[in-house]
């Protein structure tokens, strides 16, 4: 069950990109992000006025208070917000990241904070999260904790989280914006911006300018 929602607005309201969510629903009091140049042709939005990094502190898997404004600061970061028990977008994003990520140096992976935040706290308990990102890749921080406090700094990204809910079979589902947000290590400021279109190829094209804190 999939929507579009705004992610971000072009400067030509023709070149407005949508992007999908696992599940429906819409926030029309998400922030626009104004796109600084015609990126039609590359994976990553650049944003004209980037995305102040959220003030969110949460519990990472190890069950400790993770603040990540404190942790990531001057560090190339990556968010995500998504969940477990979703069945296609999230756990594909995660492995391209993952994927894209070994391609680096060892140095540069060390640098590099891949952040998934769920949009499924009840059951994506610190345990949980730790289990489902060992698969995946174990430097990956995950965070969970208090729904309110997660939707509200998803908010500011332009990222519009829903509480999970039941569909028409009975299955908890939980609707939240795909874009991964990239932050720069120069200026915190989340300057970048990607769809759930984004592949393998992209990423692993993209990550060392990211690193760099360099537009792709």
């Amino acid at each position: 069950m999939r929507k579009k929602t705004f992610a971000a607005a072009a400067l030509l309201a023709a070149a407005t990109m949508t992007l999908s969510a696992c599940g429906g629903g819409d926030d029309s009091n998400s922030p626009v992000a104004v796109v600084s140049e015609d990126t039609s042709q590359q994976a990553a939005t650049v944003l004209d006025q980037p995305f102040e990094k959220p003030d969110l502190v949460l519990t990472d898997t190890q069950g400790k208070k993770y603040d990540l404004r404190k942790e990531t600061a001057g560090k190339p970061t990556l968010v995500y917000f998504g969940y477990t028990n979703c069945p296609d977008i999230c756990p594909l994003t995660m492995n391209n990241l993952a994927v894209a990520k070994k391609q680096l140096s060892k140095a540069d992976q060390d640098k590099l904070r891949i952040v998934f935040v769920t949009t499924d706290p009840d059951r994506d308990t610190p345990s949980a999260l730790g289990k489902w990102l060992k698969g995946i890749d174990p430097q990956v921080v995950g965070l969970s904790g208090d729904f309110d406090t997660i939707q509200a700094g998803a908010r500011t990204l332009g990222i519009s989280i829903e509480p999970p809910h039941k569909d028409k079979n009975g299955k908890t589902v939980s609707t939240h914006g795909t874009q991964v947000i990239a932050f720069s290590p120069k200026t915190d400021g989340g300057y970048l911006l990607y769809g759930e279109d984004a592949t393998v190829d992209d990423y692993t094209k993209d990550l060392p300018k990211i690193i760099k804190g360099e537009n792709p």
